[in-house]
């Protein structure tokens, strides 16, 4: 039983992430497509009680964010792993405007999560954390953050 909680600003490429390595095995819990807080509270109780492996794929940018999925996956004795898409608001804005325009995410919203958002702590809960760039060829990088350095 895996809960995987993504963080990141807007067009980091979290939805693509998820479409390449977790589409076939864990469940997409987003805010985007279920529209308010009390499905997504009621998704992600169903996952829980199923036992079904889910992806957050929100932005989750502060931990206030992140504990409500952190702690309801610890409740249920879920391995919770957290990944961190690092981009910079200029390269989200960029690719945010490749996108339909029905998916287009205003500019400020951007600069506002980039603003608000904290670094993901093992403090938190997280049993495992990854931070994932794209490359400049388009490509996911992806890198395991240990413990203390180490």
């Amino acid at each position: 039983m895996e809960a995987v909680i993504f963080s990141g600003i807007q067009a980091a490429g979290k939805s693509t992430f998820y479409k390449q390595r977790f589409f076939d095995t864990h469940l997409r819990i987003n805010l985007d497509m279920l529209r308010t807080r009390n499905r997504e509270r009621l998704l992600l109780q169903a996952c829980i009680e199923m036992k079904q492996p889910f992806v957050v794929d929100n932005t989750n940018p502060t931990v206030v964010e992140r504990a409500r999925y952190i702690s309801a996956a610890k409740a249920a004795q879920f391995r919770v792993v957290g990944y961190f898409f690092q981009s910079n608001p200029g390269e989200s804005v960029r690719r945010n405007a490749e996108r339909a325009e029905k998916w287009r995410v205003p500019v400020a919203g951007i600069y506002g999560t980039a603003a608000r958002f904290e670094a993901l702590t093992f403090s938190e809960g997280f049993d495992a954390l990854y931070t994932v760039r794209v490359s400049a060829e388009g490509t996911f990088i992806v890198e395991e953050q240990l413990r203390d350095g180490v």
